[in-house]
């Protein structure tokens, strides 16, 4: 039998049309266009379900109600296909495939992120490329994973990050090798992939009314911001600091307001800024000072992969003290981190 593949349209450029404005969501139009795209009826090619959400969007008004939306329409439809496509707008990918890890309990199947930079009624696009090759590896490779592939690489979801606004190989995933690489042939590097859950069935974790955000630190910041920042009903920070870990420690407005939410139950994680590299709270005093009162390391986690790990720790029924929330912070659950 052919293998059957669920396709998610949630908008993004890959199907847009010009406007005199731009490039903006046209209902109807990608499916029109998949229709009519020949080698999409070739025998090597999986059956697909294209499902278009109303409203379409462009990915910069995605919110965590999306990411659930996403969520329980591949559960509703996880025991009818082999594989799943999320087309989505370039600008939040990595945000929604960084959450979807810790929606998806119990995946056991591949669920893939694509667009692309421009839309498939451009002559020249990638669009085309990227959609035949995820529709053939979401068929033919049970990977147990969410996946986003952009630019001839097949990446981990929670370690993806946007680098290239105009480029075609617009993501990278700077602290974890590629799940698969794409050339001539399809190489998938199993070595690199998380072993399958135990047997069982597709649940869904949703994201509670969690109360996070981040800040990312610069020379001269108004300290007074932070402590802005950081007042209730704050429940957690991803701190972007420079290096591995650092920051102004010598700064008492800025440690005070970071002891002084750290003491109400705020959860601080120290994210580098860094593209590539891990937070090391012990390699320098700056470091060690933020560890001393309370901030817990992130590692090598993205920020968007920190935030969306956030919202799911909050959200547990566990969560009920900081404490668990700093622990699990710094363990890894879902491939988001090394250490």
């Amino acid at each position: 039998m052919k293998k059957r593949v669920y396709i998610v349209y949630t908008g993004g450029t890959i199907g847009m049309q010009p406007t005199v404005e731009g490039y903006a969501p046209a209902p109807g139009y990608l499916a029109a266009q998949l229709a009519a795209t020949p080698e999409l009826r070739d025998a090597a090619m999986p059956d697909y379900t294209i499902h278009e959400y109303d409203p379409l969007l462009d990915s910069s008004n995605m919110m965590p109600a999306d990411w659930l939306k996403i969520a329980q329409d591949i559960a509703a439809h996880y025991d009818d296909y082999d594989g799943f496509i999320v087309l989505h707008g370039t600008d939040t990918m990595a945000y929604t495939a960084s959450a979807l890890p810790f929606m998806l309990q119990g995946l056991a199947k591949p669920v893939i992120l694509t667009g692309s930079q421009l839309p498939l009624w451009e002559v020249r696009n990638d669009a085309r490329e990227n959609l035949i090759t995820v529709m053939q590896i979401a068929a033919a490779y049970t990977i147990p994973e969410v996946c986003l592939y952009f630019g001839d690489k097949l990446l981990r979801g929670c370690r993806a990050v946007k680098v290239n606004a105009v480029g075609f190989d617009a993501f990278d995933s700077p602290n974890y090798p590629p799940l698969g690489t794409v050339g001539i042939h399809i190489d998938v590097h199993w070595e690199n992939i998380l072993s399958p859950p135990a047997p069982g069935p597709l649940t869904i974790q949703p994201f509670g009314a969690a109360h996070v955000g981040t800040l990312r630190l610069f020379p001269g910041m108004d300290f007074d911001v932070v402590a802005n920042v950081l007042r209730p009903p704050l429940q957690g920070l991803i701190l972007e600091t420079y290096g591995v870990g650092n920051g102004p420690v010598n700064n008492r407005a800025f440690m005070t307001a970071l002891e002084d939410a750290i003491a109400c139950g705020v959860v601080i994680v120290d994210c580098t800024q860094c593209l590539k590299g891990t937070v090391d709270l012990e390699g320098y005093a700056t470091g060690s000072a933020l560890a001393r009162i309370g901030v817990v390391s992130g590692f090598d986690m993205t920020v968007e992969a920190a935030l969306a790990k956030l919202f799911y720790l909050f959200s547990l029924e566990a969560a009920v003290g900081s404490d668990f929330v700093k622990q699990q912070m710094q363990m890894n659950l879902h491939g988001e981190l090394t250490r």
